[in-house]
């Protein structure tokens, strides 16, 4: 019969196989994208572009993509892309209004979709899937929400514009002052080190009227007898 030693290695073999097998998946697994505004507003009668891009690290072949709208699980446009050297292509689409804009071409691996004549009613959520065949058709999506208005707002940007005025008005004040400190401090040194050798000069002036050893003393007379 095998020993406990022998059960506890059998176990741990069996755990790192599971770990190793939860690990390379997620390490290798298809990166989803819609960008990095999570709303996009568009005003009632244009067109709208709603981003997707996916990427993986091993590749992919017979990639399938669908968007879907709220909490539909039907699709309003699905597609397949071949292979990295593949344009996208569509094989499903409920609304004339609604293309494929994606492309693979330079690695971009773009799954976009644009939306025509856009109506109050297309406001909502919509969700980019991926498939690839490579990680076990694993599903990997991305969601973004799309709001309809009758015009956008122009953003007033005043408040920020004070904002930075002020900022670097303290900031180039800030540089000021030290500068002015660092003139200061370089006025005050060169005027001690001129006191200086104005008390040295003082000094040897001094020893000379002295006669004191080393200085030249004013030559006197000899003293007649």
């Amino acid at each position: 019969m095998p020993g406990a030693g022998d059960r506890g290695k059998a176990l741990a073999r069996w755990l790192g196989a599971g770990l190793l097998g939860l690990l390379i998946p997620m390490s290798l697994s298809l990166e989803v994208s819609v960008g990095k505004a999570a709303v996009i507003y568009a005003v009632n009668g244009t067109e709208v572009l709603l981003p997707c891009t996916f990427s993986s690290c091993i590749g992919f072949e017979d990639l399938r993509f669908w968007w879907t709208y709220n909490n539909s699980d039907s699709p309003i446009i699905e597609g397949t892309v071949k292979n990295e050297k593949s344009d996208p292509r569509v094989t499903l689409k409920d609304n004339d209004r609604i293309t494929l804009e994606g492309t693979t071409k330079e690695k971009k691996n773009n799954i976009s979709i644009l939306l025509r004549d856009l109506q109050f009613s297309d406001g909502g959520k919509y969700t980019c899937h991926v498939k690839n065949p490579k990680e076990n058709n694993l599903e990997h999506n991305a969601t973004i929400f799309l709001q309809v208005v009758d015009e956008l707002e122009e953003v007033d940007n005043t408040v920020t514009l004070i904002i930075l005025a002020v900022v670097g008005g303290v900031i180039g004040l800030l540089i000021l002052i030290l500068l002015l400190k660092k003139l200061i401090a370089f006025i005050l040194k060169k005027t001690r080190e001129k006191k200086k050798e104005c008390l040295v000069s003082s000094s040897g002036n001094d020893n000379t009227e002295n006669g004191l050893p080393g200085s030249k003393a004013e030559e006197k007379p000899p003293t007649k007898v």
